[in-house]
Order: C-alpha cells, then structure tokens, then sequence
C-alpha cells in the first residue's frame, strides 16, 4: 500500500504511482525536460555551438530548455539567438526525440527544428557557456562523435538528411 499525504485542502493524495489523485492537476506527475534544438543547414554544413559541459568541452547544435510560458519556436528563436547571435525562422522539425540519460537520472523530450539559410553566417554567440560556433560537414560530426553533447546530436542530423519534414502547423498552442 502507498503512503497518504494530505494536500493543502486536506485531501488525501497518494505517493503510489500507479493510483491517480484525480486534484493535483498532474502536479506529482512525471515530466521530463522539454527541450529545443536547431539543425542549421547550409552549403552541406551545418552549424554547431562549442560549449562547456561541466568538466569537458562538447559540441552540440543550438538547443536549451523550453521556458514558461513559452512556445516551442519561441524557444527555438531565443535559444538560436542566444547561442549563435542570429535571428531565424524555423522551417520545420525533423524529428521529436525522447531521450534517458541514466547517469543524471534525467530525460528529455527534444524538438528538433530546421532552419535552412540561404547564406552563410557567422555565429556571434551571446550566452557565456558558448565557446565559439562553426560550420561542420556531416563528415566532420562524425569525426567529433565522442565530443558530442548526446546521440541525438546525430541523430538529428541524419533524421534531416534523410528527409524528415513535420511541419510546423502540426506544434499547436494556446500561448
């Protein structure tokens, strides 16, 4: 049997995660971290940030944690701003990934957005975790395999390449 607590209006909630407390509104319930991510296309390369991860340097597409109050590409245009400097318009997503870091006892549900640019550019990062962008080929991301930030990194790529298209009518929101 669980245990019971009881809530702020002295109702019974339970700590069993297979019974529902039909007036916590999914307050106690699992979430994992919504994230964002830019594959960023041009020229067959695409654009990477370099960044500090604790105790070692990776690599990673744009990306970062949803906020309040926020939509997905909302998050998508500040987290691309904040980390490379440029202002964009997502295309569309390549894919929607859930993924477990059981090292960190962490997962994470990430949004994969596409922005295909018609120039190059060149990154001006603005957040200070950011070490500097740059234009890899997929040759190259490979290469930097151990260095990247998760395995979705690639796979994101690949998912773009080939050919993944959700549009972006299909994200739906009242914010």
């Amino acid at each position: 049997m669980g245990n019971i607590k009881l809530s702020s209006n002295n109702s019974a909630l339970t700590s069993d995660p297979n019974i529902s407390n039909e007036n916590d509104h999914g307050i106690n319930q699992f979430k994992p971290n919504t994230t964002v991510a830019a594959v960023i296309h041009h020229g067959g390369k695409f654009l990477f940030v370099e960044e500090q991860e604790k105790c070692r340097v990776v690599f990673n597409q744009p990306a970062g944690h949803l906020e309040e109050n926020e939509s997905l590409t909302a998050a998508i245009k500040r987290e691309v701003l904040e980390e490379t400097g440029l202002r964009v318009e997502p295309d569309f997503l390549c894919g929607i990934y859930y993924f477990h870091r059981p090292d960190l006892k962490l997962y994470f549900l990430r949004f994969c957005f596409v922005v295909e640019l018609e120039q190059w550019l060149k990154g001006q990062p603005q957040d200070d975790e950011i070490i500097d962008t740059h234009w890899l080929t997929l040759e190259q991301i490979k290469e930097k395999s151990a260095q990247l930030r998760s395995p979705m990194v690639l796979e994101c790529v690949e998912d773009y390449l080939a050919g993944n298209k959700i549009p972006l009518s299909q994200l739906k929101s009242n914010l």
